[in-house]
């Protein structure tokens, strides 16, 4: 089925239309040259109307991009390495790493978790939710590292599904945040949808779902906090969104947060180190899936898996530790976490 876009211009500047989209980093925009190869197809219209690449957008203006219909491709087994935390005859929980794709799409036909999967799994996956998703029960975004589950046959694929749709599995992500959340506990209710101005994007709308996320400071630091979060729904970037809602987004976030934003918020004198940490050690959001608590679809069996924080996570806290703990570095993740598995 062939796919539409469209975004609502809403900048004060007049920007060209081939660079403004290039710039919006959409994943079925995958390069400038295809941009621009859709404009010369007349695939993308302003206010409904065919333009030049050059065409200077103004407030307002309507953007529709027409995809064509994605070239068939067939999926390929890559030997990359995975961390299989569980596996049985039924599934599997793999601890994905920040910065690898779920599945192909647009621009990104290989080098995905399903690639992995097919090379390490075989013919051991269900047929999944779609052609090019097979075992796939759920996802991560590309730069959320941590716990998935994968569904080996379709009974499993089947009752897992059910199970997320009836809320059964429950996931508890890691997260640092801007700024410190006033209150210690909190549960956060928003209908969650996608921007008009760039489809990368979600936002808190009226038009959108209802999103439910329920989070806990495990670690306060000066301008920052460590957060245990659950989800009770499971929207787009639900996360990420909530927390920009509220005024303190996660620390990394290159969609939601800005690195102008961060520097508000610390001392003049640690702008630059804060700069430092983000280019050279944090390249993603300060998120992570860290704990899954599900009954098995056919055994029937409780289970609980957890995987600590990746190298990168761990740095940004005890860097964080080092630099605005609130009296004297005290961070304890390894204790923290254990009380959290009582």
């Amino acid at each position: 089925m062939r796919q539409q876009i469209k975004i609502v211009f809403e900048e004060d500047k007049p920007r060209r239309l081939d660079k403004y989209l290039s710039g919006l980093r959409i994943q079925e925009l995958y390069s400038r040259s295809f941009v621009e190869k859709l404009i010369e197809q007349d695939r993308i219209l302003v206010n409904q109307i065919p333009v030049k690449k050059s065409y200077l957008l103004e407030a307002g203006d309507e953007v529709f991009i027409n995809l064509p219909e994605p070239e068939p491709h067939e999926l390929e087994p890559q030997d990359i390495p995975l961390d299989i935390v569980y596996e049985d005859n039924d599934l599997a929980v793999i601890n994905k790493p920040a910065g690898m794709i779920v599945h192909p799409g647009f621009g990104n036909p290989k080098d995905t978790l399903v690639n992995a999967m097919l090379f390490h799994f075989k013919d051991n996956l269900s047929s999944g939710r779609a052609a090019d998703r097979p075992g796939i029960v759920h996802r991560l975004d590309s730069g959320t590292s941590g716990l998935m589950i994968i569904a080996k046959n379709d009974m499993a694929q089947s009752k897992l599904n059910d199970m997320f749709a009836h809320r059964e599995v429950k996931k508890t992500y890691l997260a640092v945040c801007c700024g410190v959340p006033d209150e210690a506990e909190g549960t956060i209710i928003t209908n969650i949808g996608r921007s008009i101005s760039n489809p990368r994007k979600m936002c808190v709308s009226n038009q959108g779902r209802q999103a439910i996320t329920h989070y806990k400071v495990l670690h306060y630091f000066d301008f920052f906090a460590l957060l245990a979060v659950d989800l009770e729904t499971g929207r787009m970037h639900q996360i990420r969104v909530h927390f920009d809602h509220l005024g303190h987004p996660l620390l990394g976030d290159l969609l939601y947060n800005t690195r102008a934003r961060v520097h508000s918020i610390v001392p003049p004198n640690m702008k630059r180190k804060v700069s430092e940490l983000l280019i050279n050690h944090l390249r993603r959001q300060a998120l992570h899936a860290w704990r899954l608590e599900f009954v098995h679809p056919i055994s029937g069996k409780e289970l609980d898996i957890h995987t600590p924080p990746p190298e990168d996570m761990l740095y940004t806290l005890s860097w964080l530790d080092s630099n605005f703990a609130i009296d004297k570095p005290s961070l304890n993740l390894e204790a923290i976490l254990k009380e959290e598995l009582q």
